[in-house]
């Protein structure tokens, strides 16, 4: 096989380029490299697709900062519950709005 040789660009002057991303990224974010399925990828693109544009990996994103909430919810639930079933227990009982309050600040 003949050999061939790469275009030369002369007319491109890269003496000031740098290397590294284009844009910076958001202050509070970090590039990871994850694998994922298929068919979650698959279904964020579609959402995105189905919204006319838009990004999948924010939609990502926001799915997984719901579940974070939405556990640390459930557990703010649970720990009211499990109070209120020891004070009816012990006849002691706080106010509940009290200490959901504080739970969620």
């Amino acid at each position: 096989m003949k050999k061939v040789a790469a275009e030369v660009y002369r007319d491109i002057d890269f003496t000031r380029a740098k290397r590294g991303a284009v844009t910076k990224a958001d202050p509070g974010k970090t590039k990871i490299s994850i694998r994922l399925d298929n068919r979650i990828l698959d279904h964020f693109r579609a959402v995105v697709d189905a919204a006319g544009g838009g990004n999948y990996q924010t939609l990502i994103n926001d799915a997984l900062l719901a579940f974070i909430q939405q556990k640390s919810m459930l557990e703010a639930v649970r720990q009211v519950v499990r109070e209120e079933v020891a004070g009816t227990r012990h006849g002691a009982r706080k106010p509940a709005r009290a200490r959901r309050d504080a739970l969620l600040a």
